[in-house]
């Protein structure tokens, strides 16, 4: 397994109060041990997991969503600490610590938004459902192109509405503190405004991505290759600058696209 060169920077991230997620490392697809100390990360930790197609990305994910105990191809073992023990795992599994929003999400149920939206919260017993089932549908909103309502049947919801309603949902009120994410550069959202908006609820994320913006808007990202866990970057000075750069051309970008989706020209100075 290939030296870790960042080793020295590859500590665990900085403890905070409050629970955290420890990865363990394992081996590769060629048996070579990953050569990384344990990986702690804490609520508001925001983490890309980037390498080639096939590099093993969907299988460090499946580690953390089922808290692996070594038991796995990749021998990782992955924990829990200081999490509250109001759920009994034995029961309920972990469903209830980890999300996972994944590129494809389809809905069978014969609801509307708002019912869909109350029902979740009723089954978590959280006060004043219908506010929080409104908060949901309006950050869900701001992250797809075209805005939906309450009343709106989910069997009417787009791909990237159903995946904004879900991302809004896991945010403001799904219990689990983990939330996976799976290449949701191509999920139809804003991924920036995604991003934030799962951060800034104290959830502890990891994202798998190609997207450059996405892999350098994390503080931190672990390299994949060959089905094990390379390197550990922490994200640079110059890196820092480039993202800046990043996100003008992402906003030129999607100034652009808005154009053409409301039927104006592409140049502005045609109108």
């Amino acid at each position: 397994m290939t030296a870790f060169p960042d080793a020295d920077r590859a500590e665990p991230i900085p403890t905070a109060s409050g629970p955290a997620l420890v990865i363990e490392p394992g081996r590769d697809r060629e048996g070579s041990p990953e050569g990384f100390p344990p990986l702690r990360l804490v609520p508001g930790d925001l983490l890309a997991v980037v390498g080639p197609t096939g590099c093993g990305k969907s299988r460090l994910l499946a580690d953390i969503e089922w808290l692996s105990e070594g038991d796995s191809p990749s021998g990782r073992k992955v924990r829990l600490e200081g999490f509250p023990a109001g759920i009994d795992e034995e029961e309920t599994g972990t469903h209830h610590r980890v999300a996972q929003l994944s590129q494809t999400m389809q809905f069978t149920l014969d609801l509307d938004v708002g019912s869909f939206l109350d029902l979740h919260a009723r089954s978590r017993e959280v006060p004043d459902a219908e506010t929080v089932a409104r908060a949901v549908v309006e950050a869900a909103c701001t992250l797809c192109g075209e805005p939906f309502t309450a009343r709106t049947h989910l069997s009417g919801l787009s791909g990237g509405q159903s995946r904004a309603l879900m991302i809004a949902d896991t945010a403001l009120l799904a219990a689990a503190p983990i939330v996976l994410v799976d290449e949701v550069e191509n999920a139809g959202v804003d991924r920036r405004r995604a991003m934030d908006l799962l951060v800034s609820r104290d959830k502890i994320v990891l994202m798998a991505t190609h997207d450059p913006l996405l892999a350098l808007l994390a503080p931190r990202r672990l390299v994949l290759a060959r089905g094990g866990i390379r390197r550990i970057r922490d994200r640079t000075p110059g890196e820092e600058f480039l993202l800046a750069s990043l996100e003008e051309q992402d906003l030129a970008h999607t100034r652009l696209r808005d154009r053409l989706r409301a039927g104006h020209s592409a140049c502005e100075s045609e109108i």
